[in-house]
């Protein structure tokens, strides 16, 4: 996948979490969309663009509000694309297709002004978590999509709110270095990928990490969540920088 060079920037961003209970975050991303996105190269969503993902077939208004934002971005000239994340995995070509947004898959690589990076939502990186991990192996699998999938929408719906409740309560427990990504799987990461450039989310640790790979300087980029403000990575030919904007009152 190439980023083109037309213009000056190209953004990125992750772990949003819409829900229909944050319409202040809804709000900021849908003015990030036109006020800031429309004048980039490209957007890149890594993964986690919404709270929970039930199925394509949830035709709600909020979800329905989203796509036609993000379609409005690419019918405006601004190609979209989206990895998954570990709330968003199930989303498919349907509901793509309907936001304008290609889907890439869990890691990919791209020539980014000059620089090979490789893009991912990151939460592979974080070996340590081993009940996460096997979860997410489980939840990959076509059997158990196919099983959810089977489900009437309300269940469904059931299930991802239990699961989002349950979830935050085993991540209370967890010591912070469990949710965080190992040092191992990032090194690894970037040899297989024959790149000195990473750029993830998942861990909602904003940063620029940089580290010794085989005599070269490599840097990995901590994409920020958007809990407490909107946060996006601008990236362009002379560099990067992470942005920070404040989320529009909650009513």
């Amino acid at each position: 996948m190439t980023a083109t060079t037309d213009s000056a920037f190209t953004y990125f961003i992750a772990d949003l979490h819409l829900s229909q209970n944050r319409p202040d975050i809804t709000a900021c991303f849908l003015t990030f969309l036109k006020n800031n996105a429309v004048n980039a190269d490209a957007l890149y969503i890594l993964g986690d663009l919404f709270e929970y993902w039930i199925g394509d077939d949830d035709d709600s208004p909020f979800v329905l509000e989203i796509a036609q934002g993000l379609k409005a971005l690419k019918d405006s000239g601004v190609p979209i694309y989206f990895i998954h994340g570990n709330r968003d995995f199930l989303l498919g070509q349907r509901y793509a297709k309907k936001a304008g947004i290609t889907l890439l898959p869990e890691v990919d690589t791209i020539e980014l002004y000059g620089n090979k990076a490789i893009i991912m939502h990151g939460d592979t990186l974080c070996t340590k978590d081993v009940a996460y991990q096997e979860f997410r192996q489980k939840s990959r699998s076509w059997w158990w999509q196919l099983m959810i999938k089977s489900l009437p929408l309300f269940i469904r719906r059931k299930i991802a709110e239990n699961y989002r409740k349950k979830s935050a309560m085993a991540t209370s427990k967890k010591a912070q270095d469990i949710m965080d990504v190992t040092e191992e799987e990032v090194i690894a990461t970037l040899e297989h990928y024959n790149s000195t450039l990473l750029i993830h989310g998942h861990t909602h640790r904003p940063d620029v990490h940089h580290l010794q790979l085989n005599a070269q300087q490599a840097q990995r980029v901590v994409l920020g969540d958007w809990y407490e403000q909107g946060s996006w990575l601008k990236f362009h030919r002379k560099g990067f920088k992470l942005v920070n904007q404040q989320l529009p009152a909650n009513n």
